[in-house]
């Protein structure tokens, strides 16, 4: 049940992302509500996954799969660079937050 927690803690932050970015270039009460409720949900997920994970195992993962997948979906819907070097860091990214899990 921790993992869903945080797959689910992850997905949000993705969604406060992808508000953030939208409502940095355009400031209406729909982004802010899904930049505010995002984050907000993320939040309140990775509470609710410290009940069943160690908060060390949970943070990682979760920053790790946050910023991978924010990476991504800036890469794919807003235009960012998708330079061979970026993407050789995203994959660093995800070889670390495995890591994380393999061994803990």
């Amino acid at each position: 049940m921790g993992w869903l927690f945080v797959f689910l803690a992850s997905a949000s932050e993705i969604t406060g992302v992808m508000g953030l970015k939208m409502f940095s270039e355009k400031k209406t009460i729909r982004n802010g509500a899904i930049y505010l409720g995002g984050f907000a949900a993320s939040f309140v997920f990775l509470y609710e996954s410290l009940n069943y994970l160690q908060l060390t195992v949970a943070y990682s993962v979760w920053i790790g799969v946050g910023t991978a997948g924010a990476v991504i979906v800036n890469m794919l819907f807003f235009g960012e660079s998708k330079s061979l070097a970026r993407i050789a860091s995203l994959l660093l990214i995800i070889v670390g937050v495995t890591g994380l899990k393999a061994v803990s």
